[in-house]
């Protein structure tokens, strides 16, 4: 048994990590369902696809109720307080139904077992769960489901260390024409609200020739698109290159022709005027930036660690913006401690400036471990969903304006699926990551099509093929 160390978790040194290639283990279960739900971010779907592909390669068979699976998997998010209650909620009906389903195997993983807390919960209140392990080593899924069935006993395998890479997992993709890429695992940036770099590891790179090779075989296979993923991806290169970074490998993944170029997550400490100068050169590099500002106040983002000012923010902004047609959404923090109603005013004010096509707003959550949790002048709740309502309300508007421009305009839709929004429709992105739902058939899914723009609200708009 591994148990998770947070003191382990912070310590950042200059080694080497190892890179090394999965090895498949075969299961002692045969001929089984098995049912994954995933919370978080694009980096725990990711997450999932490979355990998905370790699964399969297995025989294990996806189901789409867990009630009739074999063996059901969460994969987990520490960011936010709402997550993690989720998970235990889920966990009280695995629980229920184990108590019928004997032969149920339950198993967590992801960031939240990373924690000690969580982590000792499971352990000594949720001994029904059968197996858990962290972010370190999704490849020993199968390994501990065996020594859980085998044994009789929870399995509890949770590293915390710098981290390592693992290459050649065997993924199951949640679809066939848009695909994520792992560029750099881990974080270095610490900021003081944030769990990531605990649960995380340390920042490394995969090599440059990894990625490539990956995205060639992708196009290969039909993939219209990729998105490179990090939890800092401007920093990509720093740890293994000398003169090698996320603008060089832009154009290294772009030569490789692929149609369609996105990355995330950006930090704006890392972006430079080289990354600008890819996303506005490089045709197949989309003019979309998801560029985290967190707070409009100097004094509160001194507070989280962040490193930058509002004013070297919008400066940058302001260089990505005159890159044509491009789209900037951002991440907003509102009631981080110590936030007066005058902070809360400059993020407001910075909104106003940039009017931002989109951003994801939250409330702040305390995380366990973490500098912030334990900062005076905790902000009440009430006052901290009273702002993120008035947040809210001036992001919507500006988003709305946004997408109100490209009415009656004819845009590039990559089609992804059918459409909530009726059965005659279906649904995709635009270059610059507008969501359209389409009049069209099934037939356009996996296809660029021209898009007339028809109707336009906050969060979507509408449109037809253009004649």
């Amino acid at each position: 048994m591994n148990l998770p160390n947070m003191i382990e978790a912070k310590k950042r040194n200059k080694k080497e990590f190892n890179v090394y290639n999965y090895e498949d283990v075969k299961c002692v279960l045969k001929n089984k369902k098995y049912f994954i739900r995933t919370y978080g971010c694009q980096m725990n779907e990711h997450d999932t696809e490979k355990i998905k592909g370790i699964l399969e390669s297995n025989g294990f068979v996806a189901c789409e109720n867990y009630v009739d699976a074999d063996v059901v998997i969460i994969n987990t998010c520490a960011i936010r307080e709402n997550a993690h209650n989720k998970v235990f909620g889920f966990l009280g009906q695995l629980k229920h139904l184990k108590e019928t389903k004997k032969d149920l195997v339950i198993g967590v993983c992801g960031c939240m077992p990373q924690e000690e807390s969580v982590t000792n919960e499971l352990k000594d209140k949720y001994k029904f769960v059968n197996f858990v392990f962290g972010t370190h080593n999704i490849e020993d899924v199968i390994k501990l489901i065996n020594e859980s069935v085998t044994s009789g006993k929870q399995s509890i395998e949770v590293f915390s260390k710098y981290g390592d890479v693992c290459e050649g997992f065997p993924f199951k993709r949640s679809n066939n024409i848009t695909a994520y890429v792992d560029i750099i695992l881990g974080c270095d940036k610490f900021c003081t609200y944030c769990i990531v770099p605990y649960t995380r590891g340390a920042q490394r790179s995969r090599s440059k020739e990894s990625i490539v090779e990956e995205v060639v075989n992708l196009k290969k296979q039909g993939f219209k698109e990729v998105t490179l993923l990090g939890q800092n991806v401007n920093a990509y290169g720093k740890d293994i290159y000398e003169n090698y970074t996320l603008a060089n490998l832009l154009k290294d993944v772009s030569d490789t022709g692929i149609e369609r170029i996105r990355f995330v997550t950006s930090h704006p400490w890392d972006f430079t005027d080289e990354m600008v100068c890819a996303i506005r050169d490089l045709p197949n590099v989309m003019p979309y930036v998801h560029l985290p500002v967190q707070s409009g106040s100097n004094r509160i983002l001194k507070l989280m660690g962040r490193r930058y000012t509002k004013e070297s923010y919008i400066s940058l902004y302001n260089k990505l913006r005159s890159i044509e047609g491009v789209s900037i959404t951002t991440d907003i923090i509102v009631g981080f401690p110590g936030e007066t109603e005058e902070d809360f005013n400059e993020t407001l004010d910075l909104v106003n400036t940039c009017k931002f096509d989109g951003a994801f707003t939250f409330a702040y959550s305390p995380r366990e471990n973490t500098p912030a949790s334990i900062m005076k002048d905790q902000v009440d709740e009430d006052v901290k969903f009273e702002r993120l309502n008035r947040l809210n309300e001036v992001v919507n508007k500006y988003s709305n304006m946004g997408n109100s421009k490209y009415l009656d305009k004819i845009v590039n839709v990559l089609v992804l699926g059918k459409s909530e929004k009726g059965e005659d429709k279906v649904m995709g992105y635009t270059e610059n990551m507008k969501l359209v739902n389409v009049v069209g058939g099934n037939e356009l899914i996996g296809q660029i099509v021209k898009v007339r723009i028809t109707d336009t609200k906050s969060f979507s708009m509408d449109g037809v093929l253009a004649q």
